[in-house]
């Protein structure tokens, strides 16, 4: 009897942590694959809820990437101006939008800006992330500490790497973008 108990307790404890650790999975769909990212809700909870929410209810589907800079990084997310089917499209106004919830209090932590990093994109005020995101295509430990890592890419860089590179000369805007075909919880 005891041996059953303790199996089932160890059962138990695997299954639990599998449906947390899945619950902290999305799938970024690109023009190239789907990209697996690991949400780091223990580290940025209010930011992963809220990427969590735009994601789920299809805010970030057809959103373009309007800044992507070659060695740093590819930035989207911006839902109310960067959406290229929705009415209010308007790439040289992408980047300035957000979504129609209030901004976020910053959640800096001690998470490096690596390789696959994905971090909420801001203003000057620490405590104005909404709704924008940037993935990094290298390490930018200059960002560390003054922007909310909230995700990092665990399969599918590749597919990151490929996006379309903006125009070195005016801050790595894009013509004609790429664009997140959808994004969703696992």
């Amino acid at each position: 009897m005891n041996k059953i108990l303790i199996k089932f307790f160890i059962l138990s404890f695997f299954f639990i942590n599998n449906i947390n650790a899945e619950e902290n999975i999305m799938i970024l769909k690109l023009k190239d694959g789907e990209v697996k990212i690991e949400l780091f809700a223990d580290v940025a909870p209010n930011h992963v809820e809220r990427i969590k929410s735009l994601a789920d209810s299809g805010q970030y589907n057809n959103v373009v990437f309007h800044r992507v800079i070659d060695g740093f990084m590819a930035q989207t997310g911006d839902v109310k101006f960067g959406n290229s089917s929705s009415k209010d499209y308007d790439l040289k106004r992408a980047g300035i939008g957000g979504s129609s919830l209030p901004d976020l209090k910053q959640e800096f932590s001690d998470m490096p800006h690596e390789r696959g990093t994905l971090s909420m994109a801001r203003s000057q005020d620490p405590n104005s992330a909404n709704s924008q995101f940037f993935i990094c295509f290298k390490a930018a430990p200059f960002l560390d500490r003054q922007y909310t890592v909230f995700g990092k890419v665990v399969e599918g860089m590749e597919f990151v790497d490929n996006i379309k590179r903006g125009d070195e000369n005016n801050n790595g805007s894009v013509d004609n973008p790429d664009k997140i075909i959808n994004f969703k919880s696992l």
